[in-house]
């Protein structure tokens, strides 16, 4: 079910012109609304990609369907779209949100950290999966992340840390191109999906780098993903239900090619990983 939105707290950069809002639970969600200016299907594209990296244990954060009522709307005209100099009016109803990561009014989120503090993230592998999932779901656009510190035992996969030092943990965010973006189909471009800073990268050393992740996708259930397509609202989908269902069909038969994906990644920009022998 979806969670009612209450209030609005900021407008967030990017392309789909997301907001953060507070939502009735308590906890604070970037909302990409279904009228955005990139368009609906930006919204599969969020939820499935999500669904990916959830199903690989690569931080990523927890997704919901949010509701956003004509009335909260009326109480905050500072929430619109802009398109040139035009403002387009946010539709009410149901839009994907992304869990931000604690109360913004304390919690600072980076996009970007220099070097030095990259170097210490404590899950930096998990860009090596999202590359994974990247390249199986053909994202074309670059890998986005944020940071924050929190304590370590919380944002642990596998629940098994008992740290109780805090430090910085990425999260892997913005999955609206994968499947192409709006034209959901597969280029596999060989620089698509990488991110933006090769550090994370310069621990390959072969292919037992990418696992357990390869392994994962590989066997990635099929009943999953049609859980995941019932899951989609009908709202965002309008008419494209059978092309969905089209690009979940191809999806499926691409589990085992992404090796070959990577390694024309590795023959097209091999300084990328300089430890790999």
């Amino acid at each position: 079910m979806p969670i009612n939105a209450r209030r609005f707290v900021r407008k967030m950069r990017g392309g789909a012109q997301s907001h953060l809002l507070e939502a009735e639970d308590g906890r604070w969600y970037v909302v990409k609304f279904r009228n955005n200016p990139q368009h609906r299907r930006v919204l599969v594209n969020e939820f499935l990609g999500s669904t990916v990296l959830r199903y690989l244990q690569v931080a990523t954060p927890e997704t919901a369907i949010i509701n956003v009522t004509q009335e909260l709307l009326d109480h905050h005209p500072e929430a619109y779209l802009q398109l040139g100099s035009s403002r387009m009016p946010v539709e009410p109803g149901w839009h994907f949100g992304s869990l931000f990561p604690g109360d913004p009014s304390r919690l600072a989120v980076y996009d970007i950290l220099p070097d030095a503090l990259l170097s210490q993230v404590t899950n930096r592998r998990d860009f090596l999966g999202a590359l994974v999932a990247d390249k199986w779901t053909g994202n074309v656009d670059a890998r986005q992340s944020v940071y924050f510190r929190a304590r370590l035992e919380q944002w642990n996969a596998k629940g098994r840390s008992s740290m109780k030092r805090a430090g910085f943990v990425a999260q892997m965010i913005d999955h609206g191109y994968a499947f192409g973006g709006p034209a959901w189909e597969f280029r596999d471009g060989p620089l698509d999906g990488l991110a933006p800073r090769p550090l994370v990268y310069e621990g390959v050393r072969g292919w037992a780098d990418f696992e357990p992740w390869l392994e994962q996708v590989a066997g990635f259930p099929e009943e999953l993903a049609d859980k995941a397509r019932r899951s989609v609202p009908v709202f965002w989908l309008e008419d494209d239900g059978d092309e969905l269902d089209r690009l979940l069909e191809t999806l499926l038969k691409r589990r085992r090619r992404v090796a070959d994906l990577i390694s024309a990644c590795r023959r097209a920009r091999p300084a990328l990983f300089p430890n790999w022998r």
